[in-house]
């Protein structure tokens, strides 16, 4: 276990175990992810695509922005600029610029939203929702389209439902009990991305011909950018219900930010160097979500970064990023506050095999703002022992101190 609370105003440690001890972080990597993309990105309007006229021609090619037609999102800011554009369009293939999965992440989580795929162009999340209501007999897909089906099952299911991707390519089979009029659920099945799949759907969106075109520099020549969502909007997911997904499309954002290039290492390093570098230990960190194993942060550099966050950002900001105990987002059924009371924790959690974190703000019943990172690394069984013991000691310090 690793432990650190911190009192800002003071600058004093208060309570520190094994605080110099590289951890697991899971989740919590979502916390580096979120400070370096506010200080790339800020939080107003992103770049969502970038692209060049040359001619009787629109070149364009992906950035990393996951909004377009996100099932959460739905932006078309995209869609329509291409809609209005008339002259011809080409989609430059820069896929092999960035690996499907991160460093680290295991083969067989495929079939789950978790797991999502990273992408130079993401569209619809690259996922597929399905989702069914109460009066409806079937399950209804998101996007509908024909380079995505949606195949019935030999017999129907006994249980609830049951919809699963083909390992290789992208055809869903489903069944559902026909027993249960009243069965509801959504539920996200990531897609095989590719160049040609996305140039597809996008076509498909559109309504137009896009063209497939190799890179022969164009990622490196002068281009324009095309604003299209709020990164708030996306930190406030990203942060609340730990989407990966989103976590690694902003590090893809950051890289472009920064570098004018997809590669989300040197966008790591370049951040490390930058606005990093006054961290007590370097953080050992691969990717955007924290997904990777491969991830290690010890409690006094997880409580720099708090600090360094709480200085530079509002505290409502904050609020509204991190979820809430008792509110919001992964700890909504955690850290309640007492009642009638407003939450007392805003903080990031971490979940992987054998892997438990949780880190950010505690506000006390005195009025300070205290910051705790804590892990707990390579124990067995389930981690609501953890999470138990965790929840009395952070109310007793809001109650007490």
């Amino acid at each position: 276990m690793g432990f650190m609370l911190y009192d800002p105003a003071k600058d004093k440690t208060l309570v520190k175990l094994n605080e110099a001890k590289y951890f697991i972080p899971a989740s919590n990597t979502k916390i580096f992810t979120f400070y370096t993309s506010y200080k790339a990105l800020g939080d107003g309007y992103i770049n969502g695509l970038n692209y060049t006229h040359k001619g009787d021609s629109l070149i364009f090619w992906g950035n990393g922005d996951p909004s377009l037609l996100h099932p959460d999102f739905k932006d078309s800011t995209v869609v329509n600029f291409l809609r209005q554009e008339t002259k011809n369009l080409y989609l430059v293939d820069n896929f092999e610029q960035l690996s499907s999965y991160g460093p680290g992440w295991s083969w067989n989580w495929f079939p789950y939203y978790f797991a999502a795929e990273r992408s130079p162009l993401p569209i619809y999340g690259n996922v597929m929702r399905f989702s069914k209501k109460a009066d409806s007999k079937e399950a209804q897909a998101y996007p509908k389209s024909v380079l995505l089906p949606l195949l019935p099952a030999v017999e129907e299911h006994s249980g609830n439902y049951y919809i699963q991707r083909d390992f290789k390519k992208n055809t869903y089979e489903y069944a559902l009990n026909r027993e249960k009029d009243s069965l509801t659920f959504a539920t996200d099945k990531p897609f095989i991305t590719s160049a040609n799949l996305t140039r597809n759907l996008l076509q498909e969106a559109v309504g137009k011909k896009i063209t497939l075109l190799e890179d022969n520099g164009y990622t490196q020549s002068a281009h324009e950018q095309l604003p299209t969502v709020k990164a708030d909007s996306l930190y406030a997911q990203m942060m609340k219900i730990s989407d990966n997904f989103l976590a690694e499309q902003l590090m893809v954002l950051v890289s472009d930010a920064v570098l004018d290039s997809i590669n989300i290492s040197e966008g790591i390093a370049y951040a490390k160097k930058n606005w990093l570098a006054d961290l007590p230990d370097e953080p050992q960190w691969v990717d955007g979500s924290g997904l990777s194993p491969q991830n290690m942060f010890t409690p006094r550099s997880v409580i720099k970064l708090l600090q360094k966050i709480h200085t530079e950002i509002p505290m409502e900001k904050i609020k509204a990023y991190f979820p809430a105990g008792g509110e919001s987002g992964t700890i909504r059924n955690w850290y309640p506050a007492d009642p009638g009371q407003p939450a007392y924790i805003y903080a990031k959690t971490g979940t992987l095999a054998m892997s438990t974190a949780l880190s950010g703000f505690l506000l006390t019943k005195s009025g300070k703002v205290l910051l705790f990172s804590t892990f707990f690394n390579n124990y067995t069984g389930s981690s609501s022992v953890q999470k138990t013991e965790m929840q009395k000691l952070l109310y007793f310090i809001h109650d007490k101190y």
